[in-house]
Parts: C-alpha cells; sequence; structure tokens
C-alpha cells in the first residue's frame, strides 16, 4: 500500500504513449494474428471483413485492459525487475488508480462492443478469458507455482478459439485445436525467457521454474513441452483440417524449433536462451500463417 501512495505522489503528467505502452500492443498484435486464423479457418467462404473487423477491435480492447490490469497488479514486481522498470508505472507517469481506470475503460468497450455486435459466445469467452490472465494468472498464480504459466496458459491460448466461434457461435474440436497448439508452445516459449532472465525474478521474488527447480531441469521441460508442440501442430493435418502445403511448412519451421530446444538443452552459451525465445515468436506467426495459406489454397486451388 505504501508503494501504491508512492506512485500516486511521484505521478508525472503523463502522455498518450504511456497509457499506449500499458497496453502491450506487441503481444496484442502477435494475438491478433492467431484471432484472424481462426476466424479465416473457421469458414470456407471469404471472410465477413466487417465482423472480423468487429471482433479484432473487441478482443484486442479486452486484451489491452488485461494487460493494464497487469501492469497495476505486478507493479511490486516490476519496480525489482531490470526488464520492468521503466514502464509508466515504477517510472511515476501513471498512477496504479488511473491504470486501472483506463483498463477498465478499455475492457467495458471490448466486452460490450463483442456482446453487441458479434455473439454472447465470444463475449463470455473473452471476458473468461480477461479473468484468467489479469486475475487467475497474475495475481494468484504467477505467485504462488513455478507452473503458473502452464495453468495460465489457457487463457492466452483463447485467441483463435475466439476467433473461430466469432463466426460460427460455438466451440468445436477444430477452434479447440488452435487452442492446444498455443497453449503447447506457450512453456517453451516463456521459459527460454525466464533462463534468460532469472536474476530478475529471482530479485522480484517470483517462483519461475529456472529459479525453483533449477536451469538443467527447465531445459530439460522446454524440450519435452517442445515435443508436445510439434505433436500438436501435426494433428491439425491428420484429421484433415489442413493439407500438404501446411504439412510441409510445419515440418520445415518445426525442425529449427527443435534445433534451438535441443541446442538450449546441450549448449551453456548465454545467448542462447534469448534466440530460443525469438524464434518461438516468429515460429507461431509463421505457423498461423501457413495454417491460412493451406486453407485458401484448398479453397482456390
Amino acid at each position: 500500500m505504501a508503494i501504491l501512495l508512492l506512485a500516486e505522489q511521484r505521478e508525472v503528467q503523463p502522455s498518450w504513449r504511456d497509457y499506449v505502452a500499458l497496453c502491450k500492443l506487441r503481444v496484442i498484435a502477435v494475438m491478433l494474428l492467431t484471432l484472424v486464423v481462426g476466424f479465416c479457418l473457421a469458414s470456407s467462404r471469404a471472410p465477413d471483413l466487417l465482423l472480423l473487423l468487429l471482433t479484432s477491435l473487441g478482443v484486442g480492447l479486452a486484451a489491452a485492459s488485461a494487460a493494464a490490469i497487469n501492469h497495476v497488479l505486478d507493479f511490486n514486481i516490476d519496480c525489482r525487475m531490470a526488464r520492468t522498470v521503466r514502464r509508466p508505472l515504477p517510472q511515476g507517469r501513471i498512477s496504479p488508480r488511473n491504470a486501472l481506470l483506463f483498463a477498465m475503460l478499455l475492457g467495458v468497450a471490448g466486452i460490450g462492443l463483442l456482446a453487441i455486435t458479434v455473439n454472447s459466445l465470444t463475449a463470455w469467452l473473452t471476458l473468461a478469458s480477461l479473468i484468467g490472465y489479469a486475475v487467475v494468472y497474475t495475481a494468484v498464480l504467477k505467485r504462488a507455482t513455478p507452473q503458473n504459466i502452464v495453468i495460465g496458459g489457457v487463457a492466452g491460448a483463447a485467441p483463435p478459439l475466439l476467433g473461430w466461434t466469432a463466426v460460427t457461435g460455438n466451440i468445436d474440436a477444430q477452434g479447440l485445436l488452435l487452442m492446444l497448439i498455443i497453449f503447447a508452445w506457450t512453456p517453451p516459449h516463456f521459459w527460454a525467457l525466464c533462463i534468460a532472465r532469472r536474476e530478475d525474478y529471482a530479485r522480484a521474488g517470483v517462483p519461475m521454474l529456472p529459479n525453483t527447480h533449477g536451469v538443467p531441469y527447465t531445459r530439460i521441460q522446454i524440450l519435452l513441452y517442445t515435443l508436445l508442440t510439434l505433436v500438436a501442430t501435426l494433428l491439425p493435418f491428420v484429421i484433415g483440417m489442413s493439407g500438404w502445403p501446411y504439412l510441409f511448412g510445419v515440418i520445415v519451421i518445426n525442425a529449427r524449433l527443435l534445433y534451438w530446444a535441443v541446442k538450449l538443452n546441450d549448449s551453456r552459451a548465454v545467448a542462447v536462451p534469448m534466440k530460443m525465445f525469438r524464434y518461438s515468436i516468429v515460429y507461431i506467426m509463421w505457423l498461423f500463417a501457413i495454417l491460412l495459406i493451406d486453407h485458401y489454397w484448398s479453397l482456390f486451388m
């Protein structure tokens, strides 16, 4: 409480860039890419561009709301970590109160837009994802267990399913499969970053896997979850959801992901964890791009 009051006292006049920084736009951009692919894969016709725009805007606003709440709840942690100390709240450019009001405005606007213009299922699932990330993961799991990213990964994996339900109005196996792929990919993606920034997390008192179970154990877990990711990404071809173009493309990017997971397990080079982390971002973007290319290839060729 004392830290929050201090932040209130030393707040300076914020700029619009400070509020934009609360939204974590780079993360949202990747999320919306997966949402767009889920949206397009749910239909055998050309996408309804207006519905796609409204869905993307609604989910994007809700995701920005969750990110802003994350800034508020992680204020004490961010103040202790070199990676996050320059954020608007630790620097006193925005008060926790104003950040929370901003988050509430975004959340209400996003969920309301989805409920009015898309469908109630997508609105409810988006609200559940917002609560799952902002409250269940950030406020509880992140501080309670080194498996925080695994359990909390369900919320982060929702965007392609939200795109799917925006079109179909229901949940089915193919939409859930897209969600499963991101769920399996999240632990190796995030744990690679945790290895690179383990001193930061230790200083902040966050029980991330490299600090609670050691780096060698975390490397093995990254390799195992990478193998699980490879299996999950083959399932769209196995069930007939995608065709040969997808299979060829995913084999190529999977080989590179496996290369980095094996190298991370074998190498002690300081730079390898961040290289694995950065490639994992490129990987998930390419994966969903290949899914989209394959979908329209099968429709029009």
